[in-house]
């Protein structure tokens, strides 16, 4: 489990293919790794990897083929920085909100719109997702715990702070760019209980 609430800007070393359809990735993150252990979990971009070795600075994490399509961590290449969380710590404060790290779509950025100190960015809802996004609501892109702004039937929005601007991948993604994308799981459970279909 993570709050959304990226802890380091990281880098992609390397990625090999295993040849069992998935992929061996290494990413160099001092501050994650500095506690890291063989079996902990770290989101990179947004995406909860289990950690397989760590060597100065550095950790290797198996990403599995069904990972590497279902998620925007297969158009990474060395020299491309991913945003890293640590799992949460029980006797932490919880700056974000609850974020599983299972990533539930691909979106795009579709917009960017700078202002004097902050920056509105519009994102496409891959077809299903949209019913889960509220205005004022939480959702992860990224990795990141943001709120929504706007919401349409195939797009949200979201406001973007100097701080998450300088400190996230979000600053320089591009129109075109793909990114993760984590509804609230509140929102999926309440539609399970009410008999609603996925």
């Amino acid at each position: 489990m993570f709050t959304g609430i990226v802890e380091e800007l990281g880098e992609i070393v390397r990625s090999t293919e295993t040849g069992d359809d998935s992929a061996l990735v290494a990413i160099r993150g001092p501050l994650v790794t500095s506690d890291a252990r063989h079996g902990d979990s770290i989101a990179v971009n947004g995406v909860c990897l289990t950690v397989v070795d760590v060597d100065g600075g550095v950790f290797t994490a198996d990403v599995m083929g069904e990972t590497l399509r279902r998620t925007a961590l297969g158009a990474l290449r060395p020299g491309d920085p991913v945003n890293l969380e640590r799992a949460a710590a029980l006797n932490s404060r919880l700056g974000g909100h609850l974020v599983q790290g299972h990533v539930d779509g691909v979106g795009e950025v579709v917009g960017r719109e700078p202002a004097a100190r902050w920056e509105t960015v519009r994102f496409r809802l891959p077809a299903g997702l949209s019913r889960y996004v509220v205005e004022k609501g939480s959702i992860t892109v990224d990795g990141v715990s943001l709120t929504v702004a706007e919401v349409g039937d195939d797009w949200f929005s979201v406001g973007l702070i100097p701080t998450t601007l300088k400190l996230t991948v979000l600053g320089t993604k591009r129109v075109g760019d793909p990114v993760n994308l984590e509804v609230d799981v509140l929102a999926k459970y309440v539609e399970r209980l009410m008999g609603g279909a996925r």
